[in-house]
């Protein structure tokens, strides 16, 4: 049986996040990310640069691993730990990362909380009410 969009999504995000978060493969997670990628964050450069950039100065025993995750329409929600980098503490972290044409296109700022509710929102709808909601522009 053929995976849906949704499953492809949430492969695809996991794919990427184990390329480049663990496996340091600059590389091939290029071909995760899009070139025009948007990096909201104030400790990140912009883009997709910047964002391998920020990984490239943190010490490589970096692990990641996800825990939970959830996608609905473009935008997909992990929830993982991030450990061994070198801080006293591990950090647990919710990323929402929205997909576009098979890559990772955009991390919208932690405040777009909207994308998050609407995501679960629609998430725990049986299926068939899930394709009459609207998603509407989430930019």
């Amino acid at each position: 049986m053929p995976k849906t969009t949704r499953e492809q999504n949430e492969a695809l995000v996991l794919e990427a996040f184990d390329t480049l978060f663990n496996k340091r493969d600059y590389a091939t997670a290029e071909r995760f990310w899009s070139p025009d990628y948007i990096q909201h964050s104030a400790h990140i450069a912009p883009g997709r640069e910047g964002l391998f950039n920020h990984i490239k100065s943190i010490p490589p025993t970096l692990k990641y691993e996800p825990g939970t995750i959830v996608a609905e329409g473009d935008f997909v929600i992990v929830h993982g730990r991030f450990s061994d980098f070198g801080a006293p503490a591990n950090w647990i972290a919710t990323d929402i990362v929205r997909v576009e044409a098979g890559k990772l296109a955009e991390r919208p700022r932690k405040s777009s909380r909207r994308a998050v509710r609407r995501c679960l929102e629609l998430r725990s709808r049986p299926t068939r009410e899930r394709k009459q909601v609207s998603t509407g522009s989430h930019r």
